[in-house]
């Protein structure tokens, strides 16, 4: 089959577009290479495939440049990961997220509504539920975003259902729950904490710690992606079911890393006290489950940072 990858340079879109190839399928990548980090480190992500690999720089806020691209390589499906990602991104720019997130899905949308594509599946998260009313999460918990990304990806879980009822585009969405592993994003906590454990620095913690997510090793995430081409047509949660504290995942990496120690900082704007993933949906209608022990994923992880930091 043929797919069509957008984001598919960044960490979990490289992931999918690499497993894809090695099943023996056309992948299609489009990125824009956004500077938000490296755009070498994206590059690299991309940069040794081996077998039937596009990659195409562009960006999903052009609409026309879309239009034009699903047209000429008519893809069986879409794989739909480019976002500007990060909450604190969303809050210090609400309109680049806004421009980035929903403006760039409805021109996905826009540009495959006409086209032979059988289905569109988008990569959500987590952050659409927002305040807590109860945990775990069930996709029926009550989606009260607190962070304008949150917010951005519940527009465009919205937008994808107005699609398939007036266009008939077939999608299914996919609410990741912090995914890691490597390839990790440098933005991100893990990759943060373990850069800085790894030369003996400290590990700032927002707020006291007790902060807890539910972390998914990025190659359960990519299971499920793939499972939701031919599966399901709703909602999912993809969660690794491992809910640690912040301060517990600090410690776990200092101790990986054989160094650091731990300060506690000023807490921020838009992040959730908790996320813990229900995942019944997912296992009984994608047939999917996550399978990566998270000490074993950690690791894993803390060991691609030494090879690539130090």
């Amino acid at each position: 089959m043929k797919v069509l990858v957008s984001g598919g340079a960044g960490f979990i879109g490289s992931h999918i577009c690499e497993r894809l190839v090695n099943e023996g399928h056309e992948v299609v990548c489009v990125d824009n290479l956004d500077g938000y980090y490296s755009p070498e480190v994206k590059r690299r992500n991309i940069g040794s495939f081996d077998g039937d690999f596009t990659f195409i720089e562009g960006d999903i806020r052009d609409g026309v440049f879309l239009k034009g691209l699903v047209d000429g390589e008519s893809p069986e499906y879409v794989i739909h990961e480019a976002a500007q990602a990060g909450v604190r991104a969303s809050v210090a720019d609400p309109l680049k997220t806004c421009e980035v997130n929903i403006q760039g899905t409805i021109n996905v949308l826009e540009a495959v509504k006409e086209s032979n594509v059988r289905k569109l599946v988008f990569a959500s998260s987590s952050s659409v539920y927002g305040r807590i009313e109860y945990l775990p999460f069930d996709e029926e918990h009550p989606k009260n975003p607190i962070s304008q990304y949150g917010a951005s990806k519940l527009a465009c879980e919205h937008y994808l259902r107005l699609y398939e009822r007036f266009y008939g585009i077939k999608h299914t969405s996919l609410r990741y729950f912090t995914v890691y592993g490597p390839r990790i994003r440098p933005d991100l906590a893990i990759h943060k904490f373990a850069r800085t454990a790894l030369t003996g620095g400290r590990l700032e913690l927002y707020g006291d710690g007790s902060k807890s997510r539910d972390f998914t090793y990025v190659s359960d995430a990519v299971d499920a992606t793939l499972k939701a081409l031919k599966k399901g047509g709703e909602v999912y949660n993809v969660g690794g079911g491992a809910r640690v504290t912040v301060k517990e995942l600090a410690e776990k990496i200092i101790e990986l890393a054989g160094g650091g120690t731990i300060s506690y900082i000023k807490d921020q704007m838009g992040d959730v006290m908790h996320t813990e993933s229900n995942t019944e949906k997912a296992r009984r209608e994608l047939c999917w489950n996550p399978v990566k022990d998270f000490e074993e994923g950690l690791r894993e992880t803390v060991e691609w940072v030494r090879s690539v930091n130090l």
